[in-house]
């Protein structure tokens, strides 16, 4: 049995408005982003983007009219899939992962859909991918990288405790993993001894996990610059809350650290 026969993934529905037209996709989770990620499209579309790899939005059941059919074939988008099932980003990308797999992409870039992010930047990992390489961090603290209006206690967060504990896991320096900006190998994703597919990645232990089992696997792996703006007067676009979402990340970094979300 693969990996993908034994894939614990949510229920989705797919909407396809386009055929596989590349070796790459781009894999953008949102829920309710509104306008930010209708901007985000739109940068994508100005940097020939959609042209590059399939743009393929994993909506958690978003209630705001950003996703309706014309305004995502109008925005560039290859497939719309809708979650129908429990779970947050993890099983989001649980669903994107599993879908693209069955499709046939070489490689999956990831990005979040609230427009902090330099989408005109794919282009260098899917070059990366190109390399070899099969889990590829953007890093808005290396050189090239650019941090804009990082609220502080963020800029602590990631830097003083997320990237250190990541690091000291993975046993490779990492500077800014808390960012969903980053790519995976098929090879990667479906090596049994990582197997993405469970259902105890719900929330924010995917992106943890994935950020150290490629270098305790002995996986090719590097950071490329990217940059992401915070907007300046408003309110910052997140879906992590204060106290509770920020306890839980935490709690994740230590099961983490401890192994326990390995296969």
């Amino acid at each position: 049995m693969t990996i993908l026969e034994n894939a614990i993934v949510p229920r989705y529905e797919v909407n396809q408005y386009a055929e596989k037209k590349s070796e790459y996709c781009l894999i953008i989770p949102i829920i309710n982003e509104g306008q930010r990620i209708l901007i985000e499209l739109d940068k994508a579309m100005n940097s020939n983007i959609h042209k590059l790899c399939d743009i393929i939005i994993c909506d958690g059941g978003s209630t705001d009219e950003s996703t309706n059919q014309e305004v995502m074939i109008s925005h560039g988008v290859n497939t719309l899939l809708v979650k129908r099932d429990v779970g947050k980003q993890g099983a989001q990308l649980r669903m994107g992962f599993y879908w693209a797999l069955q499709r046939g992409y070489k490689g999956i870039v990831t990005i979040d859909g609230n427009n902090k992010d330099s989408i005109e930047d794919v282009p260098s990992f899917i070059k990366k991918l190109e390399e070899g390489y099969d889990f590829i961090q953007g890093s808005r603290f290396i050189q090239g990288g650019k941090a804009i209006n990082t609220p502080l206690s963020r800029y602590i967060a990631v830097r003083c405790i997320h990237a250190p504990m990541i690091s000291l896991t993975a046993k490779k320096k990492f500077t800014d993993t808390t960012n969903n900006f980053r790519a995976y190998s098929r090879n990667y994703l479906l090596d049994k001894r990582v197997n993405p597919f469970r259902n105890v990645f719900m929330t924010y232990e995917l992106l943890a996990y994935l950020s150290v089992r490629a270098d305790q696997l002995g996986y090719k792996t590097c950071e490329i610059p990217v940059a992401r703006v915070y907007p300046k007067h408003e309110k910052t676009p997140t879906k992590i809350s204060p106290l509770k979402g920020n306890f839980e990340l935490i709690k994740i970094l230590f099961n983490n650290a401890a192994g326990k979300y390995k296969e």
